[in-house]
């Protein structure tokens, strides 16, 4: 049996603490300003929705906001020295008990809802099933009998299976006192409308670059100011998806696809299958899936460029804006890659889910783009 310590964690981004271990939320002031509102004007609802592109904080915002319940007593209407002051900060010293607790997975209060480990494949599930949501039974019973704050932390919720998210409806349409759930969704449309109809939303937005470099720096990922601007384009304002970048030298990719881009009509084809031999093999599925979304995004600047008539800034790389303009002149070019990059971007997933040997598929790809492309 794989070793609990070994098991990767489902919540986690490669490269970058988990989110418990998060000190601080950046960029999303906004979110945390609603919670706090509802939180002091007594309207605390049970079930909070938390949405946003993929790596923006959410799961960040959830612990922060289950370290602030549990830390935060509830005020006493007899106390004879008056009520505390509102509390304007989410933040919860680290060393407060309810923090230590909690950064060692060890608190009462706290029950975290994410996808299991299935010994017999040796993998992650790849859903989040109802066998994970019975474990609240026992939570609810344990910590039922102290009479406090529960808080439950679902992530992701939109990865739960039918049985599953029936569960947590229930669990929603009769909450047990004093318990507020927290689920974290990237795509809340896959969400059944009853569960999102029961949860009051917090949506988080993209990161902007200055933000972009602060949350960069506290997860320890090292980025010049330079290429900030450039993840931030990148990344669409995920912190996530930026770390990932530097961990796959994304930004060295990026610049690698748009230089076979500018070299249409005529492909270099020496580097195309260069490019392609380099995501080739089980162990560089990650480079050929951070390539084949690289490539969805020169392809959308493409479109943004010719449609507007202007390229996207910042540069997400060096010479950009010229490739850019040389290859979507004017609105029709913009419409041609527009479908392009659906087409392609269909092929290729295609491709990808039937297992085609990956510098295949890449190949194939340039060489439709070659085929394709709008004339220059």
């Amino acid at each position: 049996m794989t070793d609990l310590a070994d098991r990767p964690e489902p919540d986690r981004i490669d490269g970058a603490p988990h989110p418990r271990d998060t000190a601080r939320l950046i960029g999303q002031r906004a979110a945390e300003e609603d919670f706090l509102t509802a939180y002091t004007s007594d309207r605390l609802h049970h079930g909070w929705l938390l949405t946003g592109p993929r790596g923006v904080g959410k799961a960040t915002l959830a612990w922060s906001i289950a370290r602030f319940l549990l830390a935060t007593p509830a005020p006493d209407a007899d106390d004879m020295f008056g009520a505390p002051p509102p509390p304007d900060t989410l933040d919860i010293p680290s060393d407060h008990p309810v923090a230590r607790r909690i950064a060692a997975m060890s608190e009462p209060g706290l029950f975290l809802l994410r996808r299991g480990w299935d010994d017999k494949a040796k993998r992650l599930r790849t859903q989040l099933t109802v066998d994970e949501v019975r474990g609240l039974r026992n939570f609810f019973a344990l910590s039922a009998a102290d009479g406090g704050r529960r808080v439950v932390i679902v992530d992701a919720a939109d990865e739960m299976n039918p049985n599953a998210a029936n569960a947590i409806l229930k669990l929603l349409e009769e909450p047990p006192a004093r318990t507020t759930l927290l689920l974290v969704c990237h795509q809340p449309a896959r969400l059944l409308p009853t569960i999102r109809s029961r949860c009051r939303e917090l949506r988080l937005s993209p990161l902007g670059p200055e933000d972009m470099a602060t949350a960069l720096a506290q997860a320890g990922a090292e980025a010049s100011p330079a290429q900030t601007g450039a993840l931030a384009t990148l990344s669409a304002g995920s912190v996530g998806a930026a770390v990932r970048l530097l961990n796959l030298d994304g930004l060295k990719l990026y610049a690698e696809i748009l230089g076979l881009l500018g070299s249409l009509p005529r492909l270099n084809r020496p580097a195309t299958i260069a490019l392609a031999e380099s995501c080739a093999g089980k162990t560089r599925e990650a480079r050929l899936d951070l390539a084949l979304t690289l490539i969805d995004v020169a392809l959308a600047r493409l479109a943004r460029t010719g449609v507007t008539g202007q390229p996207p800034q910042p540069e997400a790389a060096q010479g950009e804006a010229e490739i850019l303009r040389r290859l979507a002149p004017d609105a029709a070019a913009g419409r041609q890659w527009a479908a392009l990059a659906q087409s392609s971007g269909d092929r290729a997933r295609h491709a990808r889910g039937v297992n085609v040997d990956p510098a295949a598929l890449m190949l194939d790809l340039f060489l439709g783009l070659q085929a394709r492309a709008p004339a220059a």
